[in-house]
């Protein structure tokens, strides 16, 4: 229930993420702050109208753009004054300039500040109210029409007097909480079965970790979090059927029934959704990188896909592997065969004789498949089934139809080697008349201009310098 609680507390701090603007925005000064709002006003924003009103309202004061313009004007007048009695100790400054410093140092006074201030609350609140400017002879200027201006109706129940924020914050805690309960009941979901998930971990021995680490880095350091949190979330799925059919014969081909489930394999994909958008914000904020956030979906979008690119990898890898392990392994078989073993004793010697590959695990799936009670074409053609490749279902169907009129399967096994030798000789001769074309444009753009280069420099250098 701790880490119930613990991810409850952690889900209700991100559902105020939407005010860190405002956190980062207290960090401004409220001059600075008033600039902004001041600017944004004027190009016809009735909100921030609203916030110059506000802003009058709570720092009952002169805006900063006014005092330091009176500021400005008496620093000049009297800068005039000290000039003027420098030359005469007579010279004064004209009665009009001598009003303006009086009245501008009247301004700046506390009492009249104050009157200021209440002054424009009322102007800016009216105006972000009505979209009306107030002219200095009482009448109300209207918006530019070629301009879309909305009024602010906070503005306006602040002018009448009504107040709405009672409601809105019901409203607000209302929804807070009904977040909550759902993050309570997601997270108690997920944390039930945690000593049925420990209990797991305990049984994984350290062969099959390292078993792991030989599938990719991605799959190594994500299998312990989409195991825990997103496997159990999948299996309850009620479609769980569709994608288990899906993914199981994919999951035999590349070799990966003892890593993980098809529901693993889904949750897998459903992980990397947002596994690959957190690794790029790292790394954005690690290198000091200036890598667009826009390109986030994208990023997730390829995070869902990759596992089935990385997997049609493995497939295709691991049928060459078996490919190039055929001859000697068929070989291996019809020497066993010939020799007076039965067809499993054969499989085995070949097992223990042969180097590790794809090809002798599969013969290792289908002993064990064999001694638990299923027939010898059951096992061929769930081997054929799991490894999905031309030459395997060949292989197996000879044996079977072999196996199914008793006839001696050392002849054939014998035929099978030399056919799937003779077919790789003419794939490697096959491959060896392709070398040539593939090599062509990289030996024309490559190789050939570094050649004439180093011919035809000295060459021309020399032509250069006239030598």
């Amino acid at each position: 229930m701790l880490k119930v609680f613990l991810g409850l507390v952690l889900l209700l701090f991100t559902t105020h993420s939407t005010r860190l603007h405002a956190l980062e925005f207290d960090d401004y000064t409220a001059d600075k702050k008033f600039e902004m709002y001041k600017e944004s006003c004027d190009q016809g924003h009735m909100a921030n109208c609203y916030q110059v009103a506000l802003w009058y309202k709570n720092n009952d004061r002169m805006d900063p753009l006014k005092s330091r313009e009176l500021r400005s004007t008496i620093e000049q007048l009297k800068e005039k004054r000290k000039k003027l009695k420098e030359t005469d100790e007579n010279g004064e400054l004209e009665q009009e300039e001598l009003d303006k410093l009086r009245s501008s140092s009247a301004w700046l006074g506390e009492e009249n500040q104050k009157k200021y201030a209440a002054k424009k609350y009322l102007e800016y609140l009216n105006l972000a109210c009505t979209a009306k400017k107030r002219l200095d002879d009482g009448t109300y200027e209207d918006a530019d029409p070629r301009k879309e201006v909305r009024i602010e109706q906070a503005a306006c129940d602040e002018r009448d007097g009504k107040n709405n924020y009672e409601g809105s914050m019901l409203l607000y805690y209302a929804a807070l909480g009904l977040i909550g309960l759902a993050v309570f009941l997601i997270a108690k979901t997920i944390f039930q079965d945690e000593e049925t998930f420990q209990a797991q971990e305990k049984l994984e021995d350290n062969k099959e970790k390292d078993e792991i680490a030989k599938h990719g880095i991605i799959l190594r350091y994500s299998r312990p979090f989409f195991k825990r949190y997103f496997s159990p979330i999948v299996s309850g799925m009620k479609n769980r059927k569709t994608f288990k059919e899906k993914y199981r014969r994919t999951l035999a081909a590349a070799g990966l029934t003892n890593v993980m489930t098809p529901e693993d394999f889904f949750a897998f994909k459903l992980f990397l959704i947002i596994g690959f958008p957190i690794l790029f914000v790292v790394l954005r904020v690690f290198l000091e990188t200036d890598w667009e956030l826009s390109l986030i979906p994208v990023i997730a979008v390829l995070g869902f896909f990759y596992p089935d690119f990385w997997i049609k990898g493995k497939i295709e890898m691991r049928q060459k592997q078996i490919i190039m392990a055929m001859p000697f392994c068929v070989d291996m078989l019809a020497l066993s065969v010939e020799a007076g073993l039965d067809f499993v004793a054969a499989m085995a010697k070949v097992i223990e004789k042969a180097k590790t590959n794809p090809l002798t695990e599969e013969f290792e799936i289908v002993i064990k498949e064999i001694k638990i009670g299923a027939s010898r074409a059951e096992a061929l053609r769930n081997l054929a089934w799991r490894v999905d490749l031309i030459q395997i279902s060949s292989f197996c169907a000879t044996l079977i139809a072999a196996d199914s009129v008793g006839a001696s399967i050392g002849p054939i096994l014998k035929a099978l080697a030399l056919e799937i030798r003779q077919k790789k000789s003419s794939e490697v001769e096959k491959a060896g008349a392709t070398a040539a074309t593939k090599i062509l444009f990289p030996m024309m753009f490559l190789i050939i201009p570094s050649v004439l280069m180093i011919v035809f420099a000295p060459i021309v250098l020399e032509m250069v310098s006239g030598k």
